[in-house]
């Protein structure tokens, strides 16, 4: 399904963060799809979406954080790349992973990206070899 046009995207996400993910893509005339829980089917990222999906119970652990219902979402509405937003599951290389193996876009850093800043020496390595300034001080043994 991943190809260089995204045609439908599916916000991962809430509250204002999906909503400026959902401006932005109207005005790229991009079909979006929200993600929801059973406490917010009134919501206003809801309310914008082209299409909503509600992914479980209020608590995040079964909802937003849950990537198998995301992606089933995905796949269901034919979402061809998936924004995490901001939090939940934006800094989760299996769920970026999980997206690559779906052959569904994930919008935002690869997953070795991600696990490589995830990873506090690594990171400082990466950084201090792009000339980016760093705090010295413990780099790992």
């Amino acid at each position: 399904m991943a190809s260089s046009k995204i045609a439908k995207l599916l916000i991962a996400n809430r509250g204002e963060i999906a909503c400026r993910i959902m401006r932005t893509s109207r005005k790229l005339g991009v079909k979006t799809v929200a993600v929801y829980s059973e406490a917010e089917k009134h919501a206003l990222h809801v309310k914008m979406a082209d299409e909503a999906y509600c992914i479980g119970p209020p608590p995040s652990q079964e909802s937003y954080l849950r990537g198998d219902k995301i992606l089933s979402v995905a796949e269901v509405s034919g979402a061809h790349a998936v924004h995490p937003g901001y939090g939940f599951l934006s800094e989760s290389t299996e769920f970026a992973e999980s997206c690559s193996k779906r052959d569904i876009i994930f919008v935002g850093p690869p997953a070795s990206a991600i696990r490589d800043m995830g990873i506090k020496n690594k990171s400082k390595e990466i950084m201090e070899a792009a000339n980016v300034p760093v705090v010295k001080g413990y780099h790992g043994d």
